[in-house]
């Protein structure tokens, strides 16, 4: 028993000891993203529609070439970024596959509100041939996919420098300290003036890297607006109930509370 116990008390130690060796040489060169003064985190904050509306256009001309959004509608634009006029010309950009005809053909067509955003390869093997192997995940919910957030996809979307010495990154890949293990297969992507905002905002690398984490929250998140007014109602029905009991306790039961009970009940009197 004692050898059992001691063999088991040691197999315990080395594994901890291996784990703990691990964990710490993994993360040894991974920076943890600063938190950031987001418009929306605040309790009854809403997200800035004018910075989610340029953040689908960083999507639309720079990510949407690799990453997919296949949980995103056009019709989800509507009211949020878009008026319905802009959301359907929008949509009527994009060439859907639709199909089959009365001759068993597939076709293209012009997109609808109804219609998801286009994914940009054909199959995930086509993703894979065409980024060196690896999966480019869908955008979607990416706000939600992260332990940081929108912190961590700014961070890593502004994050891109030089692999310091002693550290080799392969073929097609780049050096981003924010991400595990450092090296991405995704370049940088973002560059000053890299695109031209529709409003005339001057297209930094920060600025287009907040404006589509904004965006992000936006998909990973429609009900985000609704949630916070409907909690707004609700405090505030709260509060006027909370008025309400508060004056049926004060006026109400002041009476009752004035009574004095004696201990002994009085006898009863003789006929």
């Amino acid at each position: 028993m004692a050898v059992g116990l001691a063999g088991a008390a040691t197999a315990g130690a080395i594994g901890t000891a291996t784990a703990l060796t691990v964990a710490v040489s993994a993360r040894d060169l991974e920076l943890h993203p600063p938190k950031m003064p987001w418009a929306h985190k605040g309790v009854l904050d809403s997200i800035d529609h004018g910075s989610a509306r340029r953040g689908y256009q960083v999507y639309k001309q720079v990510c949407a070439a690799c990453h997919s959004m296949q949980y995103m509608y056009y019709r989800n634009l509507v009211g949020s970024i878009y008026t319905e006029d802009e959301a359907r010309a929008e949509a009527a950009e994009a060439s859907i596959v639709d199909g089959p005809d009365e001759t068993g053909a597939m076709f293209k067509r012009p997109g609808k509100l109804s219609d998801k955003f286009p994914d940009p390869y054909d199959n995930e093997e086509a993703a894979k041939a065409a980024n060196n192997g690896a999966l480019p995940p869908d955008l979607s919910f990416m706000a939600n996919a992260r332990e940081e957030q929108e912190d961590y996809i700014f961070a890593l979307l502004t994050g891109y420098v030089d692999a310091p010495a002693g550290v080799v990154v392969g073929e097609g890949q780049a050096y981003n300290p924010y991400f595990p293990g450092g090296a991405i297969g995704m370049p940088q992507q973002l560059y000053n003036e890299g695109i031209e905002y529709d409003d005339g905002t001057p297209a930094t690398v920060s600025q287009m890297a907040k404006d589509v984490c904004t965006f992000m929250r936006l998909t990973a998140e429609p009900e985000h607006d609704h949630r916070k007014h409907i909690g707004m109602m609700l405090m505030g029905l709260t509060f006027v109930a909370y008025l309400v009991s508060y004056y049926y306790k004060r006026h109400k039961w002041a009476s009752h509370k004035a009574l004095k009970f004696s201990m002994h009940a009085p006898k009863p009197k003789a006929k």
